[in-house]
C-alpha cells in the first residue's frame, strides 16, 4: 500500500477546508439528498461527500456506509486531490499498486472508485464527491459529467454556507453596535439633561429676578440661552427615541376599538384643543402593536401641528383594512414641505430647514423614527405635499408583524 503524497499548499488548503467549519458537523439533509442522487445516477452502492482533513478523511454525507470518518493514510480521495484531471477513476483497485493491502479493499470491498474534486473558489480541492463499488466497472460519459457537475453544486452549497455565517457575523456585529449606541444615547440624555435643566432654570430665574434691571438686549440673550437648551433638549430626547424605538417591537398586539385609539391620539396632541380631528375607518377594531402604532402617529399628528400656521388646523386620520396590511392615511392642511426635500424627510439628521409655529427648527429625527418603526412592523410610508396646502403621509402595517 502506498499512503497518499501531501500536496504543496497543505497548509493553505486545510485552512480553506476549516474555513466553512463543515468538519465533524451533524448530517444535512441537502448533502445527503446529493449523495443519494450519485448513487442512484452512477448505479453505485456508495456515495460519500469528503473533505480532506489533516490526518483524517472526513465524511460530510456518507450514502451506503455507516462510518464518517477514515484515516487519510488509506483513503482513496487522498490520492484523488493529487491529480489534475477533472475526475479520477480506478476500474479496479485490485490491479493498483497503491491499494495493496489497503483495509479498504480487503476489508471493505472498495473496488471500483471515481470521485470528483471539490474545488473551492481559490483552486483549493478540499474533498471529493466519490462513488464506490464492490466489483470492477466503468462510468458512462453520461454519468461522468453528472458527478462532476454534482460536486460543483456541494461547492455552491459550501460556499453558500460560508457567506451565511459571513453575514451572520456582520449581523452580531451591526446588533453589538446599535446596543452600544443605545447605550451611548442613554448615559448621553441621562448626563446632559440633568445639566441642561439647570441651565433652563437658572436663566428664567436670572431673568425674574433682573428683569427690572437688564436691558432688552441683554433679555434676549436669556431667552437665546433657554431657547438654545431647549431645543438641544429635544435634540437629545429624539436621539434617545431613535435608539430605542426598536423595542417598541417587544410590545405584544392587542385588540383595540379604532375610536379609542384616536381619542387618546386627540388627547396627547391636541393640548391646545383647537384643532379639528377627523377620523374614519372602515373597521371598528383592530389588532395592533399598540405603543408602536401610536408612536408613529402621535409623530405624525405632531407635526401636522406644529407646522401648521392657519388659523384652522385640520388633522384628517383614515384607516383601510387590506388582507394583509392595515393601511393609515395622515393628512393635514399645514403649510406642507417643499418638494426639493421630499425624497430626505426620512433620512436621519435631515433637516427641511422650516420653523414650526413657535419658530423652532426640527432635529431631523422625528420622521427617520417613524419610518424605522414602520419598516420594523414590515411597512412602508409614503408622502405627499404641496406648498401651502398641506402634505398627506400614507403607511402600512402588515398583520403578520403585529
Amino acid at each position: 500500500m502506498i499512503s497518499p503524497s501531501i500536496p504543496k499548499n497543505e497548509k493553505e488548503r486545510l485552512a480553506a477546508v476549516e474555513k466553512y467549519q463543515l468538519l465533524d458537523t451533524l448530517p444535512e439533509e441537502d448533502y445527503d439528498n446529493i449523495t443519494s442522487l450519485v448513487s442512484y445516477i452512477c448505479d453505485a452502492p456508495i456515495s460519500l461527500i469528503t473533505l480532506l482533513d489533516k490526518d483524517r478523511n472526513f465524511l460530510k454525507s456518507h450514502h451506503g456506509v455507516p462510518f464518517s470518518e477514515s484515516p487519510r493514510e488509506i483513503s482513496f480521495c487522498g490520492h484523488a486531490i493529487n491529480s489534475n484531471d477533472t475526475i479520477t477513476i480506478i476500474e479496479d483497485s485490485r490491479k493498483d499498486k497503491r491499494f495493496f493491502n489497503n483495509p479498504l479493499v480487503t476489508e471493505h470491498q472498495a473496488i471500483f472508485y471515481a470521485g470528483a474534486p471539490l474545488v473551492d473558489s481559490n483552486g483549493f480541492k478540499l474533498g471529493m464527491l466519490c462513488v464506490y463499488d464492490n466489483k470492477p466497472r466503468k462510468l458512462t460519459q453520461e454519468q461522468q459529467k453528472a458527478l462532476i457537475s454534482m460536486a460543483k453544486q456541494v461547492i455552491n452549497l459550501f460556499e453558500q454556507r460560508y457567506q451565511n455565517f459571513k453575514l451572520q457575523k456582520i449581523q452580531d456585529k451591526l446588533k453589538s453596535r446599535n446596543e452600544d449606541l443605545k447605550k451611548f444615547a442613554s448615559v448621553v440624555s441621562h448626563d446632559l439633561k440633568s445639566p441642561l435643566a439647570n441651565i433652563i432654570s437658572l436663566t428664567e430665574l436670572l431673568a425674574y429676578d433682573n428683569k427690572d434691571t437688564l436691558n432688552k438686549e441683554s433679555l434676549q440673550y436669556l431667552e437665546y440661552l433657554k431657547s438654545s437648551s431647549y431645543s438641544l433638549r429635544n435634540y437629545i430626547d429624539g436621539i434617545l427615541k431613535f435608539y430605542k424605538s426598536d423595542d417598541l417591537i417587544i410590545h405584544k398586539k392587542e385588540t383595540v376599538a379604532f375610536d379609542v385609539l384616536m381619542h387618546e391620539l386627540k388627547r396627547i396632541t391636541d393640548t391646545e384643543r383647537n384643532v379639528i380631528f377627523n377620523f374614519q375607518s372602515d373597521v371598528e377594531e383592530l389588532t395592533v402593536n399598540r405603543a408602536a402604532l401610536m408612536q408613529i402617529l402621535i409623530n405624525l399628528v405632531t407635526n401636522a401641528i406644529k407646522y401648521n400656521t392657519k388659523s384652522n388646523i385640520i388633522v384628517e386620520v383614515d384607516l383601510r383594512d387590506t388582507k394583509d396590511f392595515y393601511e393609515f392615511s395622515v393628512k393635514d392642511n399645514a403649510d406642507g414641505i417643499p418638494q426639493e426635500h421630499l425624497d430626505k424627510i426620512f433620512e436621519l439628521f435631515s433637516v427641511v430647514g422650516v420653523a414650526d409655529r413657535d419658530g423652532n427648527v426640527g432635529t431631523g429625527i422625528g420622521l427617520a423614527t417613524v419610518k424605522k418603526i414602520i419598516s420594523n412592523l414590515g411597512g412602508k410610508i409614503t408622502v405627499s405635499s404641496k406648498e401651502g396646502e398641506g402634505s398627506l403621509f400614507t403607511f402600512t402595517i402588515t398583520k403578520e408583524m403585529l
